[in-house]
């Protein structure tokens, strides 16, 4: 679906971009993608940090384009509409998303090392695609 078609079916609102807020989600977004990274942290806060920072930068990308949605899983369901994130990609993000719920509704986080890296690597990714969009008017 396409985001005018989201916005039809009343999943995304329209809402003219910020620059100044979208300047602060990606700021936001890079410190919690760096504080992920520090020696020490448990793997629960460096996924929650992770998740954070992906969030952010996906909420970003959509404001970019003058939209906002309520449902995170919409959000990062635009991503390959609003930056062109392939769908392998997308896929890690829906993964984490479902991990989130889990911990979060269940109580309890399963990740492997090996989707932990991913889930960084694409979140990198997508702090540069973000990063890189152009200012807004």
């Amino acid at each position: 679906m396409t985001l005018e078609n989201l916005f039809k079916i009343k999943q995304l609102k329209q809402e003219p971009p910020d620059q100044k807020e979208f300047d602060g989600f990606v700021r936001s977004a890079r410190v919690k993608l760096q504080d992920a990274k520090l020696v020490g942290l448990s793997e629960e806060s460096q996924f929650s940090l992770v998740y954070i920072a992906a969030h952010t930068l996906a909420l970003a990308a959509l404001r970019w384009h003058g939209y906002r949605s309520e449902n995170r899983y919409t959000v990062f369901q635009c991503l390959p509409h609003t930056v062109g994130l392939e769908n392998a990609k997308w896929r890690v993000l829906d993964k984490c998303h479902h991990q989130r719920n889990l911990a979060e509704y269940e109580g309890h986080l399963e990740i492997t090392p090996q989707l932990m890296a991913e889930f960084v690597a694409v979140t990198e990714e997508l702090l540069g695609l973000v990063s890189n969009m152009e200012p807004l008017p």
